[in-house]
């Protein structure tokens, strides 16, 4: 079994199919097609069903996919660790971080950590949450942002614990109340982040506990736009205390909301056991200090 029948496989997976695959992996469609045919004739199992539009992974094909992918990582930290033993750390931190808080908790940051190691290059990604987890386990981040809790699957290190506040436009009836609760706002249209921002799961999980669904208006991944959507009188948005008083706005008012639960706790995580680099590890450091944490 070969490093490189295994990551064409995976590839194949991840993008939906061969031509796709060939394509991230700077490879042509035939040589990857040959490539999992050998992986197959290998192991002496069909991994994915060609008869469906596109391709679907057998039973067998998940089960190793999952292996591979534990595979292709473990071998990635091994060539990483051995190579700081040898002096020949590269200067790479792959960095995943939410658009939500970003500009406030991390973009001073990178300044700091850009004097203490110029030499190392930050390679950034931007994305919810949910989809940096999935990043951090599949080998494809070092470090991911990530709010709390997440699963065993990860070591995580406090950055700031926050209340969420709801934005209510200046002609609702609430919105020169000092605090609310969720119930009162039942009846309001709420307009929320897309679905792959966790932030969703704390209100779905905080409504569910005061009983209702709420109705959704709209969905966006952009902040601003979302607080002009509660200034035009749409609805009601969420977002966490330190970023709602970031992003003021003379048509919206922010109100705290009252619940125990009701809270915003972003950590930054990696994967369990994983070999952390010096790139990764200075970052945890300086994300550490004192004067930076809130909460």
């Amino acid at each position: 079994m070969e490093f490189r029948t295994l990551r064409a496989f995976i590839e194949v997976v991840r993008q939906g199919g061969f031509s796709q695959a060939a394509k991230t992996i700077f490879s042509t469609q035939s040589t990857i097609s040959k490539a999992v045919k050998q992986l197959e004739d290998e192991l002496g199992f069909v991994l994915l069903d060609r008869a469906h539009r596109g391709i679907r992974m057998t039973a067998a094909g998940r089960i190793v996919y999952q292996r591979a992918m534990t595979i292709l990582t473990e071998r990635e930290d091994l060539v990483r660790e051995l190579s700081e033993l040898h002096g020949l750390q590269r200067g790479v931190l792959r960095l995943g971080l939410p658009p939500v808080g970003s500009s406030v908790l991390f973009a001073p940051l990178f300044a700091t950590y850009r004097a203490y190691y110029p030499n190392i290059e930050i390679q950034l990604q931007e994305h919810g949450s949910k989809r940096l987890e999935e990043l951090v386990l599949n080998g494809d981040l070092d470090l991911g942002a990530s709010l709390l809790p997440v699963s065993e699957d990860f070591e995580w290190q406090h950055v700031c614990k926050e209340p969420i506040d709801a934005l209510l436009p200046v002609q609702h009836s609430l919105s020169q109340a000092e605090s609310i609760t969720l119930a009162e706002l039942q009846t309001s249209p709420f307009l929320l982040f897309e679905s792959e921002f966790a932030i969703n799961h704390i209100i779905f999980d905080a409504c569910e506990r005061h009983g209702f669904t709420p109705q959704i208006a709209a969905r966006s991944s952009q902040i601003s736009f979302l607080v002009e959507l509660v200034a035009a009188g749409m609805g009601i948005g969420f977002l966490p205390r330190m970023i709602a008083e970031e992003r003021k706005h003379p048509r919206v008012s922010p109100v705290l909301v009252e619940d125990p639960d009701f809270y915003w706790h972003i950590a930054l995580v990696w994967r369990r056991g994983a070999y952390l680099s010096h790139a990764a590890r200075a970052w945890l450091q300086l994300a550490a200090q004192p004067n930076r944490r809130r909460n």
